[in-house]
């Protein structure tokens, strides 16, 4: 492809065909009409439409795949990526992470998201489940970027009816915003922080507004041993059967890390419809103790998907490096080699994802948007290709990708991405701003 074509391919949607790729171990080609919809995939699509295409993109045997899912996130923390490791949790979250985010401006959250979505494009995702603070500029980053997002404040009410109705009033402004971007890769979600942040009063009015207004739930479960214990000391029952007297559980909901859950409560999340968002390597490096029961939730025929949660605990958004991370914490905590094996984990982070949050993504199917990522053969965390399931799982890393479209429109093309330095400088700068601020407090 010619110079000035790589430039025009980023403008806008345009018609691509897609030629050399493989999906499903066979060699395809792709067609993607200039309204973002896949219409062809096939032996023969090259055929029936070479004509119709503004451009096409040689895909030199690469592995196509449905765009990642990320279903956990707080995306603009990116901009805390390495500023405080290797601490106790509460430590960590009381010494370093609040006191900095006391000073968050409403451009650190742009920047932040910015970031993020960068580092999401050039690893393989296409679409996120994101809470956090300032999300009117974290939709305006998303919107710039290309991607898609499901965005929600984080409500945190700590038990108080004047806080309270604050998080409300901040969470139907947010819902209103969005739907007023009128921009179908942006949507929004109720962010109840957790069962220890939000009163029983708080939880209630989320589950209610999030019925109304027909959008999803976003929370956190049963991350800490001692989520489970204070629970049942003042509740006497367990987080799950909390937030389901709630009404907080529903099909619409996103329950982030869920590692201290029993038998029963992942049947309670299988049979109300709610995904558990598996955060392997954040909840190792903070030392929760106890990995996901996936089996448990599996067995129970819940949905469980894949997330990175924050750079600040992370420190990646890559989802190739998450899925392996999963597959093999979960072998080795629960001692079963063959548990989550490499189809299950792709699927967690591709279809089951897209299903958490409601997208009609997560697979290449003709009439669906066209989210979907080129991933390099002719590298060598590919080479051998015995096996290209195994491959993406155990061995490449999102840095394979070589290009990522979302909606129809080419975000990533052999590995650029236009405007990357801009968004670099602007997320370091807002990045040294904000340590300033909190240091000089």
């Amino acid at each position: 492809m010619a110079e000035h074509e790589m430039h025009e391919i980023f403008d806008k949607h345009r018609s691509l065909l897609i030629i050399n790729v493989v999906a499903d171990g066979k060699s395809v080609d792709i067609f993607i009409d200039e309204k973002g919809i896949l219409r062809g995939i096939g032996e023969n699509v090259r055929k029936q439409h070479r004509g119709e295409a503004d451009f096409i993109i040689d895909g030199d045997n690469a592995i196509a795949l449905p765009g990642l899912v990320n279903t956990h996130t707080h995306a603009a923390m990116s901009l805390l990526r390495g500023y405080a490791d290797d601490m106790i949790l509460q430590d960590w979250l009381s010494q370093k992470i609040w006191p900095l985010e006391a000073h968050l401006a409403a451009s650190d959250v742009y920047w932040g998201t910015r970031l993020a979505c960068l580092e999401m494009i050039r690893t393989g995702t296409t679409a996120f489940n994101d809470m956090y603070f300032f999300m009117d500029e974290a939709a305006r980053a998303v919107d710039e970027a290309g991607i898609r997002a499901v965005l929600s404040y984080g409500f945190i009410d700590l038990f108080t009816a004047e806080k309270r109705e604050n998080e409300c009033r901040a969470t139907e402004k947010l819902t209103a915003h969005v739907r007023s971007l009128g921009n179908p890769r942006i949507t929004t979600a109720v962010g109840p922080h957790a069962i220890y942040t939000v009163s029983p009063e708080g939880l209630k009015w989320c589950a209610e507004f999030a019925r109304e207004q027909k959008i999803g739930i976003h929370i956190h479960l049963s991350e800490t041993e001692k989520e489970v214990t204070d629970c049942m000391a003042q509740h006497g029952k367990r987080p799950a059967a909390h937030l389901d007297a709630c009404g907080i559980l529903t099909p619409r909901t996103v329950a982030a890390h869920s590692c201290w859950l029993d038998e029963a409560e992942c049947r309670l999340l299988a049979e109300r419809g709610t995904t558990a968002s598996h955060n392997p390597a954040s909840n190792m490096k903070l030392a929760t103790n106890r990995a996901m029961p996936y089996h448990w939730l599996s067995s129970a025929g819940a949905n469980v998907s894949l997330g990175t949660d924050g750079c600040a605990s992370n420190n990646n958004l890559d989802m190739f490096e998450e899925a392996k991370t999963a597959a093999l914490l979960q072998k080795f905590f629960w001692n079963n080699p063959v548990q989550l094996p490499a189809p299950e984990a792709l699927r967690m982070a591709t279809s089951s994802g897209a299903k958490a949050l409601g997208l009609p993504t997560g697979t290449l199917a003709v009439g669906a948007p066209a989210d979907l990522v080129l991933v390099a053969t002719r590298t060598a965390c590919n080479t051998p290709l015995h096996n290209a399931t195994s491959n993406l799982i155990y061995s490449c890393s999102g840095y394979a990708v070589e290009t990522t479209i979302c909606n129809g429109r080419v975000l990533m093309l052999n590995h650029e991405i236009p405007g990357e330095d801009a968004v670099l400088a602007g997320a370091a700068t807002a990045a040294r701003e904000l340590v300033k601020r909190a240091q000089s407090a």
